[in-house]
């Protein structure tokens, strides 16, 4: 296996209507002197962080079905709009398309954790301050922008997040900040090595831009 930390906005691998747009898979190949790496599981192109590849086809099945048999644990870390007092579990089935319409809504489960919290004097909307919340996420489920869609659900949305979002505080942290990113990485994941079956876990620290923005905030998450 071979793990790597995905900045925001590069995508995993190219797609019918991003061709010629750069891609993780072959970022990671030219790294690794032209050997073919397998993505064993998926990041948004906006969300930053732990990506994990097989180097080999039956590594790859291996933990496929380690993903299937929900023996992987992914955690992400989030900053959101307004303050989160306490942790919870969000059990909200979720359609298939990009909004969450379309198709029959399937089973989808996040946990949440709040970490620190965060207020600017800046009066957005019809509130005199700004609050935000930094979180910790546990999507024990795999839906299309799953953990976007259940912080909107609970009127917490990430910020910088175009499609789910509240834009006058992403257009906050644009102005403040010069930040224009998905304020959620992936910062954790836990799974049975492939070969032996002992449990591995791999972190990734937040990238210089993600420190930034939380000494703006005055937070440390």
């Amino acid at each position: 296996m071979v793990a790597v930390y995905k900045p925001n906005n590069l995508l995993v691998h190219r797609t019918g209507i991003d061709r010629d747009r750069v891609a993780a898979v072959q970022l990671v190949r030219d790294q690794l002197a032209g050997q073919w790496v397998y993505p064993v599981h998926r990041l948004d192109r906006a969300t930053a962080g732990v990506l994990l590849f097989a180097l080999d086809p039956d590594a790859a099945g291996k933990i496929a079905a380690a993903f299937r048999e929900q023996r992987v644990v992914k955690r992400y870390r989030a900053v959101v709009r307004g303050w989160i007092e306490q942790g919870g579990r969000v059990d909200k089935p979720l359609g298939r398309g990009r909004r969450g319409e379309g198709g029959d809504p399937q089973p989808a489960v996040t946990e949440f954790k709040p970490l620190a919290w965060a207020e600017l004097p800046t009066p957005v909307s019809r509130y005199s301050t700004a609050r935000y919340t930094c979180i910790d996420l546990w999507p024990r489920s795999g839906r299309r922008h799953q953990l976007r869609r259940h912080l909107k659900s609970l009127s917490h949305p990430i910020i910088g997040d175009t499609t789910h979002g509240d834009s006058a505080h992403n257009s906050l942290f644009r102005e403040l900040f010069g930040v224009w990113r998905l304020m959620l990485m992936a910062t954790e994941i836990c799974l049975p090595h492939p070969e032996d079956a002992q449990p591995i876990r791999i972190t990734a620290q937040p990238d210089k831009e993600w420190q930034y923005v939380l000494r703006q905030l005055g937070i440390a998450c």
